[in-house]
C-alpha cells in the first residue's frame, strides 16, 4: 500500500504550495485564515509531515475548497504524471489498485478517489475505523453540492446542531455550508461515498 500513499503525500505538499502561492499568500497568512501553524504549513508543503484530515479541512476551508476538491487536484496531478494510453487521462478503465489511497495519518480514515480530475462530479469512497472522529469547519463545504451514501456499517453524522444516524444504504444531501462531523461510534468499519459537484470556485 505504501507504494500508492507515500506519493499522494508529495502531491498533497504541492497542491497545498500551489493553492497559497496562487493567491499571493505568506505562510504567515494561510496559517492566519486556516488556523493551522506557520510551521505544520511549512512542513507539509516540504512533504516532511502528512496532514490529518483536520488539519486539511482547515487548510482547504482557508482556500474555500473542499476537502475532496483539495484531495482531488493533488491526485488527478499524481495520474497526469503516470498517464499512459490516454492524452488526458479522463477515460478509460480504473483498475482498483491504481486508484490513489490517503490514509489519515491521526485517525486510519481511508479515502480513495473514483473518478478521475476532468469528470464533472467528483465520487470518492471512504473507509472510517471504529471511533473514528473527523471534524471539518463549515468553509469546507463552500462552493460544492454534496451527498453522502452510506455503503456499509453506521455513520454518525453532524450536520450543525444536527445529528443523523445513517445505516447501509441512507444518504444525505447537504444543503447550505455548516460545520459537520463524520464519526463512527460503533466496533467495525463504516464504508461511505461521498459525491459532490464543483461549483463556482473563488
Amino acid at each position: 500500500m505504501s507504494n500508492i500513499v507515500d506519493p499522494l503525500v508529495g502531491q498533497i505538499a504541492a497542491r497545498v504550495r500551489t493553492e497559497r502561492e496562487r493567491r499571493r499568500w505568506t505562510l504567515a497568512q494561510l496559517a492566519d485564515a486556516s488556523g493551522v501553524s506557520q510551521a505544520m504549513i511549512s512542513r507539509i508543503e516540504r512533504g516532511e509531515s502528512s496532514p490529518t484530515a483536520v488539519v486539511l479541512g482547515k487548510l482547504s476551508a482557508a482556500f474555500q475548497l473542499s476537502v475532496a476538491s483539495l484531495l482531488a487536484l493533488a491526485e488527478g496531478a499524481q495520474e497526469a504524471e503516470g498517464t499512459q494510453g490516454h492524452a488526458d487521462g479522463a477515460v478509460g478503465v480504473r483498475r482498483r489498485d491504481d486508484a490513489p489511497e490517503w490514509r489519515d495519518p491521526g485517525t486510519g480514515y481511508r479515502r480513495r478517489q473514483i473518478t478521475g480530475p476532468h469528470f464533472p462530479a467528483e465520487i470518492a469512497e471512504i473507509r472510517l475505523p471504529a471511533g473514528a472522529r473527523v471534524p471539518y469547519p463549515a468553509a469546507a463545504f463552500a462552493f460544492v453540492r454534496q451527498v453522502v451514501w452510506v455503503l456499509d456499517g453506521r455513520l454518525t453524522f453532524h450536520d450543525g446542531d444536527t445529528v443523523h444516524e445513517l445505516d447501509a444504504g441512507d444518504t444525505i444531501e447537504l444543503g447550505e455550508p455548516a460545520e459537520r462531523v463524520f464519526a463512527n461510534t460503533t466496533d467495525a468499519e463504516c464504508r461511505y461515498a461521498v459525491v459532490l459537484t464543483r461549483g463556482a470556485q473563488p
